[in-house]
């Protein structure tokens, strides 16, 4: 779990595990705290398509 702190006074929020946004505004100093997630968990499309035969053609890729 990661820890989400006050931008203007430190203090701590919360603890959350995943979240995309997330807007908690501070008991102590009253700033808004936006946070947003900083990437997607994307697999590989080699994670998803385990068989090359099965797989649909990707026009991006050369040959």
């Amino acid at each position: 779990m990661k820890e989400v702190r006050c931008g203007g006074c430190n203090r701590l929020l919360a603890r959350v595990g995943q979240y995309d946004q997330i807007q908690i505004k501070c008991p102590r100093c009253g700033t808004l705290n936006h946070l947003k997630a900083e990437s997607l968990l994307i697999a590989p499309p080699s994670a998803t398509c385990r068989q090359e035969a099965s797989c649909p053609p990707n026009p991006s890729s050369p040959g």
